[in-house]
């Protein structure tokens, strides 16, 4: 396509989804007459169909819609008929102005397909805003949404696939406008019964879990601090050790936690404001974005007595809401400008209700706890990183690096005391988030629609955010989760991907150090509970279970397995010894009588297991059975996989993740393919000229073992550019150093007791 025509038909296209449709109307005629570029020009017609219709020039809406028909392309065909099929329906002139004057607010969010929602649960009927709707506008999506970045063409079959050969070669922009992604845009229930009250009993044991879990993390970390710190003031000259280090912190660390979950709210308004430019957001503005959110928090606060939490802004443009407070009545709602503009009104409106979700049981306060001890973590970590990059001199800069990755580490431990309950909490909000709104199907389209949203910025801007990772606990829908499933929609359906989160067997064992639930498991949900209500769902997934073997899970898990069978190995090993003590046969009582001969035993059981899986893990590559980036969506639909089976792959694409002293663990890996996004597991080692921070940015082909698991991943074997470099990640090396380490270690403890 000339670059001139490109620039008119995005310019057309932008002014569809802001609402000038003279403008747009302008830029898009002379492409749609053009001859040069089918797709274009097709393209062009359909934002003409929708432009035309909402300006009331209905009649040149239904003379493209007709010329649409006879198009070679049954995705334009179908889309075609639907429009024709309720624009020649009835013809209104008096409801046609009356849209155009009030903005066509009815076309931006809503369908024939979204009924008023119950008022007991959300509003009353004198409280509703009158919406009008043109009767001659195709209310199919509608195709172009005024603030959602993905608009999509009428709901299709439950068969039907993601359109991918309608878009050709076009700019992600035009594929989010013109139908990349189907959304069935499935109905919200008009009146509908509460759902049966969930126990909450364990999610308040896990929110108790995990203060306390925190606290003694934070405990053993501070021990660990006072203790080097006077060790290494003992070795000085001229200095003497603090004697206040050398206190127990237990009962000051406790008195801190707990004044901080007090005063959090106003810690972390101070700490949102200076580093991620959060800012207050009026309900003004948010009922400008959407109502029915507004109408959502002030029915929902109304009937619980609470007072409207407090709402403010973050200047982001990946799709993120958060929660934070320590009681209703200081809650904070803080969303993203990305998620206003692009989910819809009643998505919008869902996301919210799942926060109130947070506030009604409470688990807000914990997390925003934990939030409150790990941002200065992750900004110290980020300070740190700067600074490494701006020392030139090798010398001084690996002490920079390896103090930051200990921070980092640090605050990967002090946000893996709330893997759980971040887990766990997501369950409980949907299902309220449900209940108040009467819509679990938006609730679907807008988790599906933030991650898209989410792997859309990280590809913009070429790695994962300070914002986006620090902020991951609390938010809907990971990042990491988000790599595959934002991306992979125009080359495979969103059942067919998340078909392995819904019928593995073993899935969830794949979730332990996950942030958030498996996407598939927590759509299943709000399916059911949409099936409840006599609704149709928003995706439609097979009920069969995938079959997988039993001895590839066990071969899977067989390090971790050989943990319990050291136990009984240990528990073997004592009462051989005390009966041959007993028989005075042989006397080496004295060397367990303490007990950490388990401690070897375990790790020789871990070392045992890891030896066991080390050639299913890493298989020999072999250029017969390597697979590219084309085959890489059957890779994803395979709801039987499990990281064991070790698919040998080789593909291509663009090497994404921060620069500098920030990755030195190569935590931001990403690759850029044809087929979407892929995290990287790459293990940096010593004495390799190029290094894989070297390749950021550049074109490369990376040669390694695909994993399905909760987050698919790819194991490197070999990172190579096109001039020739190549960079050897040694897995299996590391594996086996790992396996005679822990052989090793556990002889020695076990041997001299």
């Amino acid at each position: 396509m000339p670059s001139h025509a490109k620039s008119s038909l995005e310019a057309g296209l932008v002014a569809l989804k802001q609402g000038n449709y003279q403008t747009a109307i302008a830029q898009l005629e002379p492409i749609a007459n053009s001859q040069s570029n089918a797709t274009a020009s097709l393209q062009a017609q359909v934002g003409l169909v929708m432009a035309y219709a909402r300006s009331g020039e209905v009649t040149k809406a239904i003379a493209i819609s007709q010329n649409l028909i006879e198009s070679n392309n049954p995705q334009v065909q179908e889309w075609a008929t639907r429009a024709l099929e309720h624009l020649t329906k009835r013809k209104k002139p008096d409801r046609e102005s009356k849209n155009v004057e009030t903005g066509f607010v009815a076309f931006e969010n809503s369908t024939p397909d979204s009924p008023p929602v119950t008022p007991t649960l959300e509003e009353k009927p004198e409280d509703r805003v009158k919406e009008t709707k043109s009767d001659d506008t195709p209310p199919m999506v509608p195709l172009v949404r005024l603030k959602a970045t993905v608009a999509t063409p009428p709901p299709p079959p439950p068969s039907a696939t993601p359109l991918s050969g309608f878009m050709g070669s076009v700019t992600r922009t035009q594929a989010k406008l013109f139908g990349v992604i189907y959304w069935r845009q499935a109905q919200r229930a008009k009146a509908w019964q509460p759902l049966r009250k969930p126990k909450l009993i364990p999610l308040r044991l896990l929110s108790a879990g995990t203060f306390i879990a925190l606290f003694w993390v934070m405990r053993e970390i501070l021990k660990l601090a006072m203790g080097s710190i006077n060790q290494t003031l003992v070795k000085l000259p001229y200095l003497e050790p603090l004697q206040l280090l050398y206190q127990d912190p237990t009962k000051l660390l406790l008195i801190v936690l707990v004044i901080s979950i007090g005063i959090s709210p106003w810690l972390l308004d101070l700490l949102l404001a200076k580093f991620y430019g959060q800012r207050e957001f009026s309900k003004d503005v948010l009922n400008a974005h959407s109502r029915e959110a507004v109408r959502v928090l002030q029915r929902c606060c109304q009937q619980r007595h609470w007072p409207l939490p407090k709402l403010r802004i973050l200047p982001m443009a990946a799709p993120i809401i958060l929660t934070y407070g320590s009681l209703p009545r200081n809650a904070r709602i803080v969303v993203s400008q990305g998620l206003l503009e692009q989910l819809a009104d009643d998505e919008i409106a869902t996301i919210y209700a799942t926060q109130l979700g947070h506030i009604a049981h409470w688990d807000f306060a914990v997390m925003s706890l934990l939030l409150l001890v790990t941002l200065p973590t992750h900004k110290l970590y980020q300070q740190l990183s700067r600074w490494g990059d701006k020392i030139s001199a090798k010398i001084w800069r690996w002490p920079v690096t390896i103090l930051a990755s200990l921070i980092y580490g640090v605050w990967c431990f002090l946000t893996g005391t709330a893997l759980w309950l971040s887990r766990l909490r997501l369950y409980y909000s949907d299902r309220v988030a449900s209940e108040i709104t009467g819509n679990p199907n938006a609730l679907i389209r807008a988790l599906l629609k933030i991650a898209i949203g989410i792997a859309a910025d990280i590809q913009k801007q070429e790695e994962t955010s300070w914002q986006l990772e620090s902020l991951n606990l609390l938010i809907p829908v990971s990042h990491q989760q988000s790599l595959s499933l934002g991306t992979i929609a125009s080359n495979l359906s969103f059942e067919s991907f998340l078909k392995w989160d819904t019928a593995n067997p073993y899935r969830r064992w794949f979730t332990i150090n996950n942030s958030h639930p498996l996407m598939g498991d927590r759509i299943e949900r709000l399916c059911q509970i949409a099936r409840h209500w006599h609704l149709d769902t928003e995706l439609h997934f097979a009920s069969e279970p995938s079959k997988v073997k039993r001895q590839s899970f066990l071969l899977q898990i067989a390090p971790w397995l050989g943990i319990p069978l050291g136990v009984l190995f240990a528990a073997l090993v004592w009462l051989t010894w005390q009966l041959a003590f007993a028989l005075k046969f042989l006397n080496l009582k004295w060397i367990y009588e303490d007990w950490s001969f388990i401690t070897g035993c375990l790790l020789i059981g871990f070392s045992i297991g890891t030896v066991m899986r080390i050639n299913s893990f890493f298989p020999d590559i072999k250029p017969a059975t390597l697979q590219t980036e084309d085959y890489l969506p059957t890779l994803l639909a395979d709801p039987s996989a499990l990281p064991i089976d070790s698919i040998s792959v080789r593909l291509e694409g663009k090497l994404l993740g921060r620069q500098g002293t920030s990755n030195s663990l190569a935590q931001d890996l990403i690759l850029q393919s044809s087929a979407g996004l892929v995290k990287l597991h790459h293990i940096s080692w010593l004495g390799q000229s190029v290094n894989h921070q070297d390749l950021i940015g550049r074109q490369i082909i990376v040669t390694g073992w695909f994993r399905r698991g909760a987050t698919p991943w790819i194991d490197i074997q070999t990172l190579e550019t096109q001039s020739g470099k190549t960079i050897y990640s040694p897995h299996p090396i590391w594996s086996t150093f790992l396996a005679v380490a822990a052989q090793a270690w556990g002889a020695y403890v076990f041997l001299t007791g």
